[in-house]
């Protein structure tokens, strides 16, 4: 444990495991654990399959693992050293190869915030220790490649919601404490109780504002009574086109402008009974949707109203998401004009697997191995958005740069290998949410490979981007 500033942290020395050959291997956000249908782990056996190929390596390698490996919030009904106790009898198969890959390469740990408790009981280190795993118990660690140091944190000192101001203390509870206690965990208790086991996807939403959008989403897709959706379904996709009717039926009726509906009527009745049918349809269409806009007028004017006088008073004055790129650029930035050592800024945290270049250095985000959910808005109509599942299950190799690539010798190279995971989307999207997203399904392409050269150099290559987020 350490008691220094939580925004800088203790480091552990860049030259531990600094040689000019070593390779570094970075994942994080694994979130493994959790009360109930939280213990699944989807990835299990992809992960597995990525220890086994480091337990075989030849390279001179180190795995880190970069924060929030576990959900030690995730678990409400135990305290403390029962919640390994709990890792250990749910994932025997992953201690078993965490010793194994172990006895090859060396292993490091770091706490994130999901499992900040890994920091604040020194017993941690000793259980990790028995699986050839190093718990280190501070926020940072630096190793070295060449002339280069790379800095490692999992990120959350960075973000205001989950800062951990008391670093080591096991009673610290910041924002983000609260709402995976309260509604992520409580989400994989219920989760079996629905049509399709979706709700323990919640950790998979992000950012936190999109949690009442999702739960819209699946409601309407997967738990509403299919009698009443498909009902819903025509009235939904032709709202926009019933809109514009209901205010020609409007000018029709106040005698403004008929021409319209005449030409629609006397259309519709050269088609016989099927045409009465359709105008039958339509007309219901249209004045349940006249109704909504006439409601929609003064209820407008009141949201307007009431959200002018909220920010008055600056009841929500501040916002639950946070920059996922700015802070970070910024402190990366700071640690890159104290020791001009320091080229690469390895994080995670967001979930959000990015690779950009700040002040002549990398800042690196390595992802998440949770499942995500893509947002896909309706093209017509007013249909909730579909949530489109995928997995990335990214790996960051942080190693010295390779004349063969086209790197300077003497620099250091970041790319992203990607462990192969199919989309679950057959399985866990209804048809209809499938055929909405028809050629919108998402890429999930990574960042390409990035060097950086010698010192020299790297002060005047300025700043560019290549983020990896669909």
């Amino acid at each position: 444990m350490t008691d220094d500033d939580p925004s800088d942290g203790g480091n552990a020395d860049p030259n531990d495991g600094g040689d000019a050959d070593r390779v570094y291997y970075v994942i994080s956000d694994l979130h493994i654990g959790g009360d109930e249908q939280l213990e699944e782990v989807e990835f299990l056996d992809e992960l597995l399959g990525f220890l086994e190929r480091l337990e075989t390596t030849d390279e001179n390698a180190e795995l880190v693992i970069n924060g929030d490996a576990f959900g030690l919030w995730e678990f409400t009904t135990v305290e403390g050293l029962e919640k390994f106790d709990m890792l250990e009898e749910i994932y025997p198969e992953l201690f078993a190869q965490l010793e194994a890959t172990g006895e090859n390469i060396d292993i490091t740990l770091l706490p994130g915030n999901h499992d900040h408790e890994l920091a604040a009981y020194d017993e941690y280190v000793e259980r990790f220790a028995a699986y050839n795993v190093e718990l280190i118990q501070e926020i940072s660690i630096e190793r070295r490649v060449g002339d280069h140091v790379i800095h490692f944190e999992h990120g959350n000192q960075q973000d205001p919601n989950n800062r951990i101001e008391d670093w080591g203390n096991p009673h610290a509870t910041p924002l983000g404490y609260y709402y995976n206690t309260l509604v992520t965990s409580r989400a994989g208790k219920l989760s079996d109780r629905g049509r399709y086991n979706w709700l323990k996807d919640v950790q998979a939403v992000t950012p936190t504002e999109r949690m009442p959008v999702w739960l819209i989403s699946k409601y309407f897709y997967r738990e509403m009574n299919p009698a009443l959706r498909y009902s819903l379904v025509p009235f939904l996709l032709l709202f926009n086109i019933s809109a514009v009717l209901a205010v020609l039926a409007g000018l029709d009726i106040v005698g403004i402008w008929s021409l319209p509906v005449d030409r629609t009527e006397a259309f519709l009745g050269q088609f016989g009974a099927a045409g009465t049918a359709a105008w039958l349809l339509l007309s219901i269409n249209v004045a349940v949707t006249g109704l909504l806009l006439l409601l929609g007028i003064p209820l407008y004017f009141f949201r307007r109203d009431a959200r002018q006088t909220i920010n008055r008073f600056g009841v929500f004055e501040t916002e639950l998401t946070v920059d996922p790129a700015g802070p970070y650029e910024e402190y990366a930035s700071d640690l890159f004009a104290d020791d001009p050592e320091k080229t690469v800024f390895c994080y995670g945290h967001t979930h959000r697997p990015s690779l950009r270049r700040v002040d002549g250095g990398l800042v690196v985000n390595t992802g998440t191995w949770l499942k995500r959910l893509h947002r896909r808005n309706g093209i017509i109509g007013i249909l909730p958005p579909v949530f489109y599942p995928s997995y990335q299950l990214p790996a960051v190799r942080i190693a010295a740069a390779d004349a063969d690539e086209g790197d300077d010798t003497d620099g250091v190279a970041v790319e992203y290998e990607s462990v192969t995971k199919p989309s679950p989307a057959t399985e866990e999207l209804t048809y209809t949410e499938r055929l909405f997203t028809v050629g919108r399904e998402p890429e999930g392409d990574l960042p390409d490979r990035h060097a950086v050269p010698p010192a020299t150099d790297s002060a005047a290559s300025g700043r560019d981007e290549t983020d990896a987020e669909s």
